[in-house]
């Protein structure tokens, strides 16, 4: 084969490789290209100084907004701070002049591009219709058309969107007598829809609060003639709560509910109480700072003391409770009360009370403390005397729950 020859399958050769090269990159910015174009614009944010960001419009919830870029992640600002806004996607608008929806209104929700612009909000819809402009100080919250579908029209997994926090605290004391204590609790909460500016159609909880503990004084012996043995003295202590509830909603306030409850009260000579009932309950304040649920019910209860023999106390009555919330920046206070009658029997009563704070100190982790008042009437007579109060100051570490959906 000649030198010419052999050039010439070498030009071919190059040409061959730099064609592929050229379509292969040809290739790449399509795909680069198409994915741009899948993405959309950015959505653009202009601040009250002047300043101009590109990224992601998320939310507005009672007020305030979050806006996402690359540089500074999720920014939170009040309306005071934006100039103008324009989104490429789609949103819904809900003023604070207007009720949660329920899901039957908010499927006719409008939905298009948002365009903030002196202080003032319109939507441009798919028609290409403007909606009427809304004042920013009465756009309360702003959703896009996916998370509004999503709350809407679907129901979270069995173990999606709980929110709640677990407690755990515990004592230990090596002297003369030896001593040690574990408390713990745990309480969730799933609320369907999960969004609050959505009207509420039911709502799940489980709840769970226990100690246990024990001091012992150990043997020893008295000297001298005779000397005297002294056995060693255990005293035990365990007192557990758990309950769990699903309500149902008729109205923004108004709502039946189901619920179980289960009570051990080593102090009170209570083996078990158990709970099963149903009745109506009534959101008398809702508010992002403040909430407050009063509830009725009509109930089975069956009592089982630890010295008494027996299948137990079989009894009708009620549980007539309330249930209040307080957040602020600083803390969670949470209160409970409860009075339980029966009506076969009116020594057979009970009621409680319990009081939690929690304090924020890193991220999820929390410093709570706690206290549980229980009253029992009709506890057995024994010896030591029983008595009817019992009460219960806790403290430990929160960790806050929050599953995803």
């Amino acid at each position: 084969m000649n030198v010419f020859s052999v050039r010439t399958i070498r030009f071919h050769q190059m040409t061959w490789l730099i064609t592929a090269a050229i379509a292969l990159c040809t290739a790449f910015a399509g795909s680069a290209q198409s994915n741009n174009d899948a993405k959309g614009d950015p959505d653009v944010l202009v601040l009250s100084n002047g300043d101009t960001l590109h990224g992601k419009f998320v939310k507005v919830i009672d007020g305030k907004v979050t806006f996402h870029t690359d540089a500074f992640g999720d920014m939170t600002l009040g309306w005071d701070k934006i100039k103008e806004l324009h989104t490429s996607e789609k949103y819904a608008v809900l003023s604070n002049q207007e009720k949660a929806p329920s899901k039957k209104v908010a499927q006719h929700l409008p939905t298009g591009a948002v365009a903030v612009e002196n202080q003032a909000i319109t939507l441009q819809t798919e028609s290409g219709t403007t909606a009427p402009p809304i004042p920013v100080k009465q756009a309360q919250y702003i959703m896009d058309a996916a998370t509004l579908d999503k709350q809407i029209n679907h129901e979270p997994g069995f173990l999606s969107a709980w929110e709640g926090a677990a407690t755990a605290g515990a004592t230990i004391v090596t002297a003369t007598q030896k001593q040690y204590t574990f408390s713990s609790a745990v309480g969730l909460v799933r609320n369907v829809p999960t969004a609050s500016w959505l009207r509420p159609r039911n709502r799940s909880s489980i709840d769970f609060i226990g100690s246990y503990g024990k001091i012992t004084q150990p043997s020893y012996t008295i000297p001298g003639p005779p000397a005297v043995f002294v056995p060693s003295v255990t005293t035990k202590s365990a007192i557990y709560h758990a309950d769990a509830e699903r309500d149902q909603y008729f109205s923004p306030q108004l709502f039946m509910l189901v619920q179980t409850a289960f009570d051990h009260n080593y102090s009170q000579d209570l083996d078990l109480q158990q709970i099963y009932g149903g009745g109506l309950g009534w959101t008398a304040i809702k508010s992002p700072k403040q909430h407050l649920d009063l509830k009725a019910t009509v109930q089975y209860e069956k009592q089982k003391f630890i010295t008494v023999s027996g299948s137990g106390m079989n009894l009708i009555g009620s549980t007539f409770s309330a249930t209040y919330v307080l957040q602020s920046r600083l803390l969670t206070y949470t209160q409970g009360l409860a009075y339980i009658p029966a009506y076969n029997n009116r020594r057979a009563y009970s009621a409680n009370e319990t009081n939690t704070l929690v304090f924020p100190m890193f991220k999820n982790l929390g410093f709570s403390v706690g206290t549980m008042d229980s009253y029992l009437n009709d506890p057995p007579t024994s010896l030591p005397p029983t008595k009817r109060n019992s009460f219960q100051f806790t403290m430990g570490f929160t960790y806050a729950i929050k599953s995803k959906y």
